[in-house]
């Protein structure tokens, strides 16, 4: 709290200047141009490759729009650094709704940021947002998309929207930064080189230096980046949906109690706000949802378990790569509640086949395990399921498994908890959600199938 306050009042000023699109041979770039005054200057770049683009119909203003709106999510990221508390916006026009909008993301996406700093402050009090540019009205386009742009990471949940979606006509996938997972998911559905879209997302680096120089650092959020990028993916390629993969289980709070969410710009709130802001600022037939936001992590991991075809490549797991190698690390929370959600459909041999171990017999995981099931005040900082549906996947394992034999994990649970063997909660269809009703009928066919 001692450095925010100091360097708020040291850095009074964040200034988002402008951006600029431009391209070469092969690429159309965009940079931005923010500033921390008195302290740096920061120019991030995102680079989409020109056979990308298949919209030969663009709106040049429409696309700048868009394009400005990205950098009002980039810009958290070198923000966060002394968290001014005034944020300068001569890039471009916002109205007061628009500024409220910006500033209940950055509040709440900054959540566990600010949780982790141990800073205590108001949404109100935390920034505000002033624009130089006047009032420019944006033209109605016409647009007609086909066909969806489905958001790949790599990890199961996006491998169960790409096989959901195998048979719809006109789908290409959307990676930013792609890795080799991503790609390997991508291809084992069926997709090749010109049907996946991939952003390299350029972080500028002076944000690391500032980092090491001791300025604030944290989480942000990124899937609320993710969002603006796939919708200019989207108008670039005549795309009608954006198909995300966020589940219900991502509404859950991390730290108990509270509203502080890892994975807010995940949850359906953020979601929601992004669909009915797209909708009335932009004006394009273009709708931004999850696939899966009606079923939880658990019906996700039941799913994917007869989704062999991805076992091999799928990943989760953010700690475990190297340049030239995609593993899983088998150390983090998310490894293990990955394993966890799968364990009841793929334990023993099948989960040793793709962590290499066992990961219930892994002591020295004992204090991520608590966390995952709700031992602790606060869970995981990472994307993980709810408390309720960890404890029911272990659950259920224990109760086919030898009580006299349990590994290390399996039995600290079972000498320290009731069994949890009704679902019910869990496997109950959320309907809050804005997934449209063809698709809809896709994902609850799928699970009648496993009833």
């Amino acid at each position: 709290m001692d450095k925010f306050i100091e360097f708020r009042n040291e850095y009074k000023y964040f200034i988002y200047e402008k951006f600029d699109i431009n391209y070469d041979d092969n690429y159309m770039i965009i940079t931005f141009n923010f500033r921390i005054d008195g302290l740096e200057e920061f120019n991030p770049s995102i680079k989409i490759k020109k056979s990308n683009i298949k919209n030969t119909n663009i709106n040049e203003n429409m696309l700048n729009y868009i394009v400005f709106h990205i950098g009002l999510i980039e810009m958290i990221s070198y923000y966060k650094a002394t968290c001014s508390p005034n944020i300068i916006i001569n890039a471009g026009y916002l109205d007061k709704e628009q500024i409220k909008w910006i500033n209940k993301l950055i509040y709440n996406g900054l959540g566990e940021f600010l949780y982790r700093n141990n800073i205590d402050i108001k949404e109100e009090d935390l920034v505000t947002i002033k624009c130089t540019k006047e009032k420019t009205d944006i033209d109605d386009v016409s647009y007609n998309g086909i066909g969806n742009l489905i958001s790949v990471g790599g990890g199961k949940d996006s491998c169960v929207s790409l096989e959901l979606l195998k048979n719809e006509s006109s789908n290409s996938c959307f990676i930013i930064n792609a890795k080799t997972p991503s790609l390997e998911c991508a291809k084992k559905a069926g997709y090749f080189e010109d049907d996946i879209i991939c952003v390299e997302r350029i972080l500028d680096r002076k944000i690391i230096d500032l980092n090491n120089r001791g300025f604030l650092n944290g989480h942000t959020p990124f899937s609320a980046v993710v969002a603006f990028i796939s919708y200019l993916c989207a108008y670039l390629n005549n795309k009608r949906y954006i198909v995300l993969s966020n589940e219900s289980s991502a509404n859950e709070a991390t730290v108990i109690g509270t509203s502080i969410n890892h994975q807010y710009s995940k949850s359906f709130e953020f979601e929601n706000d992004f669909y009915e802001y797209t909708h009335k600022y932009f004006r394009l037939e273009i709708d931004y949802f999850s696939l899966l936001r009606g079923i939880s992590e658990f019906q996700i991991g039941r799913i994917f378990s007869k989704f062999t075809k991805y076992h091999e490549v799928f990943k989760s797991c953010n700690l475990g790569s190297k340049e030239k190698e995609w593993k899983w690390c088998c150390n983090c929370s998310k490894c293990l509640f990955v394993y966890m959600i799968l364990s009841p459909f793929l334990y023993k041999e099948d989960l040793v086949n793709i962590f290499g171990e066992d990961l219930y017999e892994r002591e020295d995981l004992l204090n991520t395990f608590k966390e995952i099931i709700g031992e602790t005040e606060v869970k995981p900082f990472d994307c993980v399921g709810t408390i309720e549906e960890a404890k029911y996947s272990v659950s259920l394992l224990i109760d086919k498994l030898d009580k006299e034999n349990l590994p290390f994990l399996l039995d600290y649970y079972y000498k320290n908890y009731d069994l949890e063997l009704d679902g019910s909660n869990i496997l109950k269809y959320n309907d809050e959600n804005n997934i449209p009703e063809k698709y809809e009928r896709l994902v609850k066919e799928v699970l009648d199938n496993e009833r």
